[in-house]
């Protein structure tokens, strides 16, 4: 009966169930391997497939867009090309391109104040409205830039845009279109866009103004679609995964119209352009099931054939484990299975030869263990005798004492160690007379078995001195008629105490349990010892504070005659502190009319003369100002300038002081700041660079700020690097420091040369960062000023990682320390 529930067992939950699951598991993980490696290869063909065949559409259709606006561009011009013509003609020009142009919807003629003289549509005429557009940011762009693109407005459901172009000659006012969007529909046909795929095109706050027949409602806000969303954000990269108004995943592709800030969305359904996935993932189910069901047939087959010496094996195992070595397990398959039970057969007879010599090994174990014991008890004895005295002299002969209690040897001598010396001298003796041992009363450390001892850490024993090499403690020691030794070592974390020499009348080897035992003892000894020497030293300190309590009663007295001394130093001591107090506000005061540095280097030198004396040096200069500041001073009320300027002039401050460059001047929005002049730095160059990338940054959002207001402004920077004159220059009621040299000049000009949000350098410049920069070179500049043109480069941004950032405020601590 037991052996049929054993057999069940195996079938269950044994070798052979393991066997099946095994090659069950192994085929399905292959075949589940295969197929999702196949559905991902297919997924991701397919995906970039209809991405690729979507983003040729999206790119196509964003071209006519932009090609259709710049048309509706060219024809609104053309209207605007003679400048001395009257209303009639202008109304006849209006006339004729709403007839040929039907996306144009309404025209405006507006003189150079921005007062409306002709206002014409397909039904109605308005002559001399004189409306006020002078404000309207259609006139106000168009002056300023010759052509502007108006925001997407809606007329119900209808799209509408207005594209002002200005009229040739100065101050000859402007033309304004409406034009009516609808025609963008067109581009967006079943015959572009396809059966399964939708499209639209969104302007630039994500309303929708041109769609397909599938695509979303004209005017719909989509702006909170990721995909859209992704463009909108600055910097913002496209997707290709996103949602439909409906919510429903889509496969989004989009290309933009630069022009206008639209963008163009080709989108296609995830569930029906991934339908051919989901049939290959059918395949792939049906083809695991066919191959699990051929493993499951072919696993129980091949465990099958394991059963029955295996279960030969496992009985066996059985008998042996309760005892049975007389019995033999019986396999022939001629494989590891029938050398296993050969090996167990072997293993059964060695374990019946084992177990008759246990009950006798496990008594002398016994007694062995007994005699540990007896010698533990000794050694506890021994410990309490040791350490019972405080008092050195008491405890060296105690433990030698106990030392020849436990060795049962002849004699036992006690050696401390003299470190100074570097020997051994002879303290205790007890079986032995001490002065019987004469010229032995020191040994040397490097040539005798205690100094071996001690650095091995280890006993040494001499079962015989006759046949031990010469030594300095053998020839006393065989002269006392001692032919055996152990040298013990008495050393602790703290170094070397000295040894312990038992020592025997009889030849013969040391057991290895005495030796422990010793080792032992030796460790409880130099605790007594070191405690001993330690209440000594106690001693001797007390004695010491009691002689230096007397001279501090002594001191006590000086000490107060110092205090009243300490009083009027401190006295003196404040009063300078007032003075330089007065110093620091001085120089504070100095700082808002002179460059920092050269504030802190005239208040920390005894005289400021020698600094400000002319002399010559390598500098970076940085020249930076506003694109169109005059022409914004000109339009614009003087309180806003202002207001524009400190914010300008802070946020340059503020990098400036950072960077520690040295500011030399503000001329408007013009600025000039020194590098390496007054204070020296190896890498001004660099710090002139970062703090220019920097600059252009955060001026570059500044700019966006004041575009926002109306104001069109933009930012250039040059760099230069060369030697120049440094000093102060001025009269005697007014003196400046500042530079004077060609690299100024330079600076200068490479500032006027560089576009908005463009930092132009000199190729000597560019040399320097170019490990750590991106940039590229620009065509020479021929440059007022300079006979040759100048090799000049453009920085467009800094590689190098934030931590390498120059911090000012670190700086300066580590130069007050120094």
């Amino acid at each position: 009966m037991n052996g049929v529930k054993d057999k069940v067992w195996f079938l269950r939950q044994g070798l052979f169930a393991k066997y099946v699951v095994s090659l069950v598991g192994l085929v399905v993980f292959v075949l589940a391997v295969n197929g999702a490696v196949e559905t991902w290869i297919s997924y991701r063909s397919t995906k970039t497939t209809l991405t690729d065949a979507m983003t040729e559409k999206a790119e196509a259709t964003a071209k006519r867009i932009d090609q259709a606006i710049s048309e509706l561009e060219r024809q609104i011009s053309w209207v605007t090309r003679a400048s001395q013509y009257t209303l009639e003609q202008h109304r006849a020009d209006y006339a004729q391109l709403l007839n040929q142009v039907p996306a144009v919807d309404r025209l405006y003629l507006l003189n150079g104040q921005g007062r409306e003289q002709l206002r014409l549509s397909r039904t109605k005429v308005a002559v001399n409205a004189q409306t006020d557009f002078s404000r309207d940011a259609r006139f106000t762009e168009t002056v300023t830039r010759g052509v502007s693109f108006s925001p997407i407005y809606f007329e119900g459901a209808q799209p509408f845009m207005s594209i002002a172009v200005a009229h040739s000659g100065f101050n000859e006012g402007a033309t304004v279109a409406e034009i009516d969007l609808r025609f963008l529909s067109d581009f967006l046909g079943d015959a572009q866009v396809g059966k399964s795929t939708f499209a639209y095109v969104v302007g630039a706050k994500g309303e929708v103004i041109a769609s397909s027949a599938k695509g979303p409602e004209i005017a719909k806000d989509l702006s909170g679609l990721p995909q859209v969303a992704a463009l909108l954000t600055p910097g913002g990269a496209p997707l290709q995964q996103g949602t439909d108004a409906d919510g429903r995943s889509v496969l989004t592709t989009s290309s933009p119209v630069p022009k206008l800030g639209w963008n163009v969305f080709f989108e296609q359904p995830t569930t029906q352009a991934l339908s051919p996935i989901r049939d290959q993932l059918v395949r792939i189910a049906l083809l695991i099931g066919l191959g699990l069901v051929v493993a499951i047939l072919a696993g129980s087959v091949l465990a099958r054939r394991m059963l029955v010496p295996i279960t030969a094996l496992r009985t066996g195992a059985r008998r042996l484990g309760a005892g049975d070595f007389a019995h033999r397990i019986d396999v022939h398959t001629a494989d590891e299975l029938q050398e296993l039970a050969d090996q167990f057969n072997g293993m059964a007879g060695q374990l019946a030869e084992t177990y008759s010599d246990l009950e006798w090994k496990v008594k002398e174990r016994t007694r062995d263990l007994a005699q540990s014991i007896n010698e533990l008890k000794v050694l506890e004895e021994v410990g309490r005798a040791v350490s019972s005295s405080l008092d050195l002299n008491a405890v060296l002969p105690t433990v030698a004492a106990r030392a020849l209690e436990i060795t049962h040897a002849d004699a036992v001598l006690i050696y401390a160690h003299d470190p100074a010396n570097h020997t051994f001298n002879l303290t205790e003796a007890i079986g032995i007379d001490k002065a019987g041992a004469g010229m032995h009363l020191a040994i040397d450390a490097d040539n005798s078995p205690l100094g071996e001892a001690a650095r091995q850490g280890e006993p040494i024993a001499i079962a015989d001195l006759d046949a031990a090499p010469d030594h300095p403690l053998r020839e006393f020691v065989v002269e006392a008629g001692f032919h055996s030794v152990l040298v013990v070592p008495l050393v602790d974390q703290k170094g070397i105490l000295g040894s312990l020499v038992v020592l025997r009348k009889n030849a013969g080897e040391f057991s290895q349990n005495l030796i422990g035992l010793m080792k032992t003892f030796a460790h409880q000894s130099v605790l007594a010892m070191r405690n001993a020497r330690l209440f000594s030293e106690v001693n001797q300190t007390s004695r010491q504070l009691a002689a230096a309590h007397s001279t501090v009663q002594q001191q006590a007295g000086k000490l107060q005659e110092q205090t009243e001394q300490l009083k009027d130093w401190n006295k003196s001591l404040e009063e300078r502190v007032e003075k330089q107090i007065g110093e620091i506000e001085r120089i504070r005061r100095l700082e808002r009319f002179l460059p920092p540095q050269v504030a802190q280097l005239i208040a920390s030198s005894d005289g400021h003369d020698a600094l400000l004396d002319s002399h010559r040096r390598e500098v970076t200069v940085v020249f930076c100002d506003l694109r169109g500041f005059t022409a914004f001073t000109e339009q614009t009320e003087p309180e806003e300038a202002m207001n524009v300027l400190r914010e300008y002039h802070a946020a340059l401050g503020e990098l400036i002081f950072r960077y520690e460059g040295t500011l030399d001047r503000y001329a408007g929005d013009g600025v000039m700041i020194l590098f390496n002049a007054p204070i020296q730095f190896d890498d001004h160059t660099a710090r002139a660079v970062r703090m220019a990338v920097e600059m252009r940054d955060t001026i570059g959002q500044l700019t966006e700020k004041w575009r926002n207001r109306g104001h069109n402004l933009g930012f250039g920077i040059g760099i230069a690097l060369g030697y120049a004159t440094l000093g102060q220059i001025g009269f005697e009621q007014r003196l400046e420091y500042a530079a004077i040299g060609s690299v100024t000049n330079l600076a200068s000009r490479l500032c006027d040369e560089a576009k908005a949000n463009q930092i132009v350098v000199s190729r000597r410049v560019y040399g320097m960062v170019e490990p750590w920069v991106d940039g590229r070179p620009i065509d020479d500049l021929n440059l007022k000023g300079f006979n040759h043109p100048v090799l000049c480069a453009e920085i467009l941004g800094w590689r190098e990682e934030v931590d390498n950032v120059v911090d000012a405020a670190a700086a300066t601590k580590r130069k007050k320390k120094q």
